[in-house]
C-alpha cells in the first residue's frame, strides 16, 4: 500500500479552509468572528482583496448591491424577528431571480443568448420575460453560420466528417450583436463550454448564466459530482471517494464539525 502524500496547501486555497472565517453565520456555535488561516486570501493576498474592493463603484457597485438584495429576498423571513427562518426556506427559482434582478436594476432591454438546441425553452423564457415588461433581443449560438474551417478545423476534425457543412457556436458574434442592440443585461441559456467564456469576454453588459449545458446530464451539471461512482468518477477520483453519497456525507460531516 502506497503512503499517501501530504497535501500542499497553496497560497490561495479556499477549498482547504476549516474555519470559514468569511462566513461566520454557518457556525452552529456562533462563537463570533474567527481568525482566517494563513492561506486565506484575506491574509495571503490582502493587497489584491483591497484592490478588488476599490472596483466596486458606479454601475458595478449599484449592480452588486442589487445582487445582494436579491439574495436576501430569496429566503423566507420571520416577520417577528426580521431574520431568516431556520432551517432556511428558499422562495424563488433562478428563472425568477433573474427577473427580480433585472427589475430592481431598472433594466428594460435584455439580451438572450441561447443554444439552438434549446430554442423552444428560449421561446418560453422570452415570453415570460416579455410578460414581465422587458424588451428582449435574442441570438442563437449558430448565428452568422460561420463554417468550422474558418476556425482552422480540418474535415477530419468535424463531428460529421468530410463533406459536412458544420458551423461553429459563435460566442463573440452573439456578444457583439447584443452590444449593437445596447442590451442592459444578458442571459445565457446553454452556451457551449468555452463559447460562454468568449461571450463573457466580449459582452459590454452584465451577463447572467441561466442554463448551463451538460451533454451527459442535461442542465443538471452537479450530477457530474454527485454521480462520481460511475465510469467518469472512477477516472477522476481517488479510492477514498467511491460514490456520490460518500462525497456528500463527508461534506456534511465537515460542516457539522465547524
Amino acid at each position: 500500500m502506497t503512503k499517501s502524500k501530504k497535501k500542499i496547501i497553496k497560497e490561495v486555497s479556499c477549498v482547504d479552509c476549516k474555519v470559514w472565517a468569511c462566513f461566520p453565520d454557518v457556525s452552529i456555535a456562533k462563537t463570533g468572528k474567527r481568525e482566517p488561516p494563513p492561506y486565506c486570501p484575506a491574509n495571503s493576498q490582502r493587497e489584491i482583496c483591497e484592490e478588488a474592493l476599490r472596483k466596486y463603484k458606479d454601475k458595478t457597485l449599484e449592480f452588486a448591491r442589487n445582487v445582494a438584495l436579491i439574495e436576501n429576498s430569496c429566503y423566507a423571513i420571520n416577520p417577528e424577528t426580521g431574520t431568516a427562518i431556520l432551517p432556511m426556506i428558499t422562495l424563488h427559482p433562478r428563472a425568477e431571480e433573474i427577473i427580480m434582478l433585472a427589475k430592481i436594476s431598472q433594466f428594460k432591454k435584455l439580451g438572450l443568448a441561447f443554444c439552438i438546441e434549446l430554442k423552444r425553452e428560449a421561446e418560453l423564457y422570452t415570453d415570460i420575460l416579455e410578460k414581465n415588461g422587458f424588451d428582449v433581443v435574442s441570438v442563437c449560438c449558430k448565428v452568422g453560420a460561420i463554417g468550422k474551417e474558418e476556425m482552422g478545423l480540418t474535415e477530419k476534425e468535424t463531428i460529421y466528417g468530410p463533406g459536412s457543412e458544420e458551423t461553429i457556436c459563435n460566442g463573440v458574434l452573439m456578444a457583439e450583436l447584443l452590444n449593437s442592440e445596447k442590451t442592459e443585461m444578458n442571459i445565457l441559456m446553454g452556451i457551449c463550454v468555452g463559447q460562454d467564456s468568449l461571450f463573457y469576454k466580449y459582452s459590454n453588459a452584465f451577463t447572467v448564466p441561466f442554463v448551463i449545458i451538460d451533454r451527459v446530464y442535461g442542465g443538471a451539471t452537479m450530477e457530474g459530482i454527485y454521480q462520481c461512482f460511475n465510469s467518469w468518477g472512477f477516472r477522476n477520483y481517488t479510492e477514498k471517494i467511491t460514490n456520490g453519497f460518500e462525497l456528500m456525507r463527508s461534506s456534511l460531516i465537515k460542516r457539522e464539525e465547524i
